[in-house]
């Protein structure tokens, strides 16, 4: 009986596991579509109003409770997420966000064009990685303006980031997707945003 019971416990922790795990790539995709549409609006308007309604992207994500990577990684010690969560949730946000700039590409051939210039004017160096570790710190001030019951900082930060030429890793993803291009500035993006991120909770948390 003893035995029995254990199994019947082991399977529903496994059931349990599969569906907080599938949930996590689920939103995962919901937020990189929400990117996704605001970049791709970014790439069809351009400055200066692309910037402003990029905005809805993120307002999405906050709103509907969607996994971003960038908004979740400076609250990785704040809100005890698992490295294996943040992980899934980064590998959701690149898959789902280049197929969507793939889709994106297909149903408008004209930003193509414009997302190849993009990122033809990208470079591993330094500067790339100062520029995502500033878009790094305004995504977590926004998610946190917001957690605090203001979109203002999503409002203003999201166009800021974006006038700045700071770099946003799941954003340039889609671009790479409608660019039907890659480029290795994705990893220190990356890390340039967790960084970015994850100091400005440190800076600005309450001890």
């Amino acid at each position: 009986m003893q035995k029995k019971s254990r199994k019947v416990s082991s399977t529903r922790k496994k059931e349990t596991q599969k569906q907080v795990y599938s949930e996590l790539i689920r939103k995962s995709i919901a937020a990189a579509l929400m990117i996704g549409l605001g970049n791709y609006v970014l790439l069809k308007v351009g400055n200066p109003l692309g910037p402003f309604l990029f905005a809805f992207g993120l307002l999405c994500v906050c709103v509907m409770g969607a996994n971003l990577f960038t908004g979740k990684c400076g609250f990785l010690i704040e809100d005890k997420i698992k490295p294996l969560d943040l992980t899934l949730i980064l590998i959701g946000n690149l898959v789902a966000g280049y197929l969507f700039g793939l889709l994106f590409s297909a149903a408008d051939v004209g930003i193509m064009s414009v997302a190849q210039e993009k990122v033809a004017t990208w470079n591993f160096d330094w500067s790339f990685f100062i520029r995502s570790i500033m878009c790094g710190v305004i995504m977590y001030l926004a998610v946190a303006a917001y957690r605090n019951d203001t979109k203002l900082g999503i409002l203003f930060g999201v166009p800021l980031f974006i006038l700045c030429g700071f770099q946003h890793c799941i954003a340039n993803i889609v671009t790479l997707g409608v660019a039907h291009a890659f480029s290795w500035t994705i990893i220190i993006c990356i890390l340039g945003n967790f960084v970015g991120s994850l100091a400005t909770w440190w800076f600005c948390h309450k001890k």
